[in-house]
């Protein structure tokens, strides 16, 4: 039977009135006062002890999830800000699956976005066809993901058949509801960026001779002036839908102000949009039905792609849209937060649940760019840091919020902190046959650290510190949790490097191997500092799982820990305190496999290898 069976809901309210008890005596204990200071143990208690309650609560809301990254450019080889938009959404995929009861109800979709005038003048450059330059650049990409262990259910491209029959279907129904019409467009376009611009949007910037050329005033690169007959969608009619969609849903952009920003563009003009191209002038595309003389605007056709991976047109879509989480970087916010939520509305279609918004990533204080030769191959990082260590270092100090910075020695300082020394070396400390020679869970001994803090006997060796350490850890999955929720990912990674910190201090505080088995006085104490040392462990370990699967596998294992014991739906933390038996009590730890993470040595000479592409 379940532990969370045997927790019956009358022997949670009995346990109450002792935890209540435990939050004052605690607070009494570390001299703090204030209602302010009751946060950190105001859930001290059967909430903490299961966290069937997350995946209760994620039951209660949807049933599925469905995340995405944009689709990403051939134009060019994969660097680390494509990888850390897909580590972004895997690592909320992943988390997603831990809390939910079924690994089907999640789906991850990622891929690469082939069609579009940049692909057709890269092609022509490198002397390709474009579906050769495609193949190429997208397998880069395949391989990137698939050694950055990215766990993506489909890997779609927008040259496959299944897209090209959902990007024509969506035309369709746009045409039939009367959103689209023939008209002249006269106006900017940037062919970089693949969109138009209004003459508000564009600037003059002075080039090396001393002239001045056009270019986006948003994205830097060269516009230039195009008048052609093309289908324009009626987007001008979704202005105030999609404020009121915006203003009745706050959480729809993630963080906070970015909705702001598009809700100020939503305050300007909000002109109709030009979706097709002359086929004379893109013929590297999907052709618009039943008029050969044009291909439909790259970026509807590349936004439909987040149907076609859940079955679109067919009836089964419904069931994942729009039960859907965008992870996008700042750059296409508006394609994605107006453009592509106006589609949806004119078909008839509710706009994505979420979408996460992420900042870029810059090389020593410097944009990432071909002409200044510091683009960093994201495959060399993952071979030099492992794959777990980068995975943890983009993840640890991305901040969705503004721009982050990459270099050699930050890595190298914050994987050695964290990962080798911190955590890994916790669980040598632990391990180790000098102080755990049984190589087993040790027996929690209740008197040596009774459940009520403040008893005082010539058992009692439990501080005030080290119920505080217990109040940190049982309440550390649903702080993760809801900084997932947040999309505040590296926010849970410092929550979890807080309580690992914590630990330590902890297993120090108490000096195990100061005390010895063979003493009848020590031996309890020893046992119940190494097991709750453990059960931390096992907690960071399985938290840990959506940032870093190949590391948190290896500390799971070393402890002991089967497959069906990872879920967040099974972790129970310290039962022994509680009163309930502990399943790990007493089972033998799992074979040795050497340091859970290396240190790293700083190399000059990587850094100038890692920034050739």
């Amino acid at each position: 039977m379940r532990l969370s069976h045997v927790l019956s809901e009358h022997r949670l309210l009995r346990l109450r009135p002792v935890c209540t008890m435990l939050r004052k005596s605690v607070l009494r204990l570390l001299g703090r006062t204030g209602a302010s200071r009751l946060s950190l143990l105001e859930d001290f208690g059967p909430r903490y002890y299961t966290l069937g309650s997350l995946s209760a609560r994620d039951d209660a809301r949807d049933a599925r999830a469905y995340f995405t990254t944009p689709i990403f450019y051939v134009n060019a080889a994969p660097h680390i800000g494509h990888l850390y938009s897909a580590l972004l959404a895997d690592a909320l995929s992943r988390h997603r699956r831990l809390r939910g009861p079924s690994t089907a109800a999640t789906r991850f979709s990622t891929g690469t976005d082939e069609h579009g005038l940049k692909i057709q003048q890269a092609a022509a450059t490198a002397g390709l066809a474009p579906t050769e330059l495609c193949d190429r650049v997208s397998k880069h990409f395949q391989q990137l993901f698939q050694e950055a262990g990215i766990s993506c259910t489909d890997f779609i491209r927008t040259t496959e058949a299944r897209h090209r029959v959902a990007v024509q279907h969506f035309w369709g129904v746009l045409k039939s509801r009367g959103l689209l019409y023939k008209g002249v467009y006269e106006g900017w376009y940037c062919a970089s960026d693949e969109c138009f611009l209004p003459e508000a949007k564009v600037t003059r910037q002075l080039g090396p001779l001393g002239d001045s050329f056009p270019v986006s005033l948003e994205s830097g690169h060269p516009v230039s002036w195009t008048k052609e007959e093309n289908y324009i969608f009626r987007l001008s009619q979704f202005r105030e839908p999609l404020q009121r969609w915006l203003r009745g849903n706050p959480q729809a952009i993630t963080p906070e102000p970015f909705h702001h920003v598009v809700l100020q563009w939503l305050d300007e003009e909000l002109p109709d949009l030009s979706v097709s191209r002359r086929s004379s002038h893109l013929h590297w595309g999907i052709p618009v039905p039943g008029d050969d003389s044009q291909t439909i605007y790259v970026w509807l056709d590349a936004l439909v792609n987040y149907l076609t991976v859940i079955g679109y047109p067919n009836a089964e879509f419904k069931s994942w849209w729009p039960a859907t989480s965008h992870i996008i970087g700042k750059d296409i916010l508006k394609f994605h937060a107006i453009y592509w939520p106006a589609f949806l509305l004119g078909a008839g279609m509710s706009p994505p649940q979420r979408i996460y918004v992420h900042s870029h990533w810059t090389v020593c204080g410097q944009k990432m760019s071909k002409s200044l030769g510091n683009v960093v191959d994201p495959r060399t990082c993952l071979n030099r840091y492992t794959v777990d260590g980068f995975r943890y270092f983009l993840l640890r100090q991305g901040v969705p919020n503004w721009d982050c910075d990459y270099y050699d020695e930050k890595v190298v300082k914050l994987l050695n902190s964290e990962l080798a020394d911190a955590l890994g070396g916790l669980l040598n400390r632990c391990t180790a046959k000098r102080i755990n020679p049984s190589e087993t869970y040790p027996a929690f001994c209740t008197t040596c650290f009774p459940s009520e803090p403040g008893l005082v006997g010539p058992s009692v060796r439990a501080q005030a510190e080290d119920y505080a350490l217990v109040s940190s850890v049982a309440t550390l999955p649903k702080q993760v949790a809801d900084h997932y929720d947040n999309f505040q990912i590296y926010k849970a990674l410092e929550a979890v490097s807080s309580c690992v910190r914590q630990t330590n201090g902890f297993v120090q505080r108490h000096a195990p191997w100061k005390l010895n088995w063979e003493s009848p006085v020590d031996a309890p104490w020893l046992g119940t500092v190494l097991h709750v040392a453990l059960e931390c462990l096992r907690v960071f370990g399985t938290l840990l799982q959506p940032v870093t699967p190949s590391l948190a596998d290896k500390l799971l294992s070393r402890l002991g820990v089967s497959a069906s014991e990872r879920n967040l739906g099974e972790l129970y933390f310290l039962p022994r305190f509680y009163g309930h038996p502990c399943p790990f009590e007493g089972r033998r730890l799992g074979p040795e496999t050497g340091l859970l993470f290396p240190r790293l040595e700083p190399s000059r000479t990587w850094l100038v290898k890692a920034h050739r592409t």
